[in-house]
């Protein structure tokens, strides 16, 4: 069985083997004579050689981060392993995700996620010394072929295979990020340790001792002119349908023949949009669709009785209202 003190790249194990290495060269008259004539410097030799940096096959010392370093962007503090498993949960992660983490640092978000979900991912690090730290560590925990490292810049990496995004960012970087998150696929799930991202308010936020992770889920584009198709008491009908979109929310109407009515209980979760309205017959309908490019399609209930309804875009999809560049003015706000 491995044990810490005999993990490959462990500084424990190269410690301990420095130790052995240097008692089996001193010889035994050597070694008595140290216990003999000076306990105290036997000891402190000892202790000095266990201090050592641990060095590694080509007779460097092995790279250790400190907390607090400096980054190109950011300084180093590493998420706390409760908040890291927390973070995963919060994205719901199946075997079919794929994770990238945006500043991964000594990589422990994308090798827990391998070692607890057998998910694959991909860690994204400016500094060549903890993407190489980040592979060792992937190795010693068992899942290097999951979890890999890469020394680039976020700010010009691809990350749209992505269907889990993690990161631990300050918030003006979030905002430089935000438009390419929106861009991302419906349904893609952003994490963060801490820091939001400005109006564009999580789906879902829990804190773990005195530090927070927050979720969102990359809403489908739901916004322009729609047809919508549903059956009433007397009959089936096909009615027109606006919406305007800002990030998981919107706002529209529905134009009946004799009136128009607003949405109630409305939201984009990634993939599906939910509303609800009162139709001519007085009765509150509830939609719940999955969103494919122009089309909707989904259930509708009254209370009593279930339906199928759907939905098609007439002309092009809007923008969604937030998904352009932060402004700087906005960049800089409190989140």
């Amino acid at each position: 069985m491995t044990t810490e003190a005999t993990t490959p790249g462990n500084p424990l194990a190269l410690r301990t083997d420095m130790r052995r290495r240097f008692l089996a060269g001193t010889g035994s008259s050597l070694l008595l004579g140290m216990l003999a004539n000076s306990p105290a410097a036997f000891a402190g030799e000892l202790l000095a050689q266990a201090q050592a940096p641990a060095a590694a096959d080509n007779g460097k010392p092995v790279y250790e981060p400190r907390r607090g370093q400096s980054g190109k962007d950011v300084i180093w503090i590493p998420t706390p392993d409760r908040l890291v498993a927390r973070m995963l949960q919060l994205a719901g992660l199946t075997r079919d995700d794929y994770l990238i983490d945006l500043g991964s640092g000594d990589g422990k978000i994308v090798i827990a996620a391998a070692r607890d979900f057998g998910v694959s991912g991909l860690g994204i690090e400016y500094n060549p010394d903890m993407v190489e730290l980040s592979k060792r560590n992937a190795q010693a925990a068992g899942v290097g072929e999951l979890a890999r490292f890469e020394k680039a810049d976020i700010f010009e990496s691809d990350f749209s295979r992505a269907t889990v995004i993690t990161m631990y960012l300050l918030p003006h970087l979030n905002m430089k990020l935000r438009h390419r998150l929106l861009a991302l696929k419906p349904g893609t799930r952003i994490v963060s340790h801490e820091f939001r991202m400005g109006s564009w308010v999580p789906d879902e936020t829990s804190r773990v001792g005195g530090a927070s992770a927050h979720l969102w889920l990359v809403p489908a584009n739901v916004g322009g002119d729609w047809q919508i198709h549903f059956p009433q008491r007397s009959g089936p009908v096909s009615l027109a349908m606006s919406v305007e979109q800002t990030f998981q929310n919107f706002r529209g109407r529905v134009v009946f023949e004799h009136f128009e009515t607003g949405f109630r209980d409305h939201k984009v979760h990634g993939e599906r949009v939910r509303f609800a309205f009162t139709d001519s017959d007085g009765r509150l309908r509830r939609f719940d669709g999955l969103v494919d490019g122009d089309r909707i399609e989904g259930d509708v209930f009254d209370g009593s009785e279930r339906a199928r309804f759907s939905a098609e875009r007439k002309g092009p999809a809007p923008a969604i209202g937030g998904s352009s560049p932060a402004q700087e003015s906005e960049m800089y706000e409190q989140s």
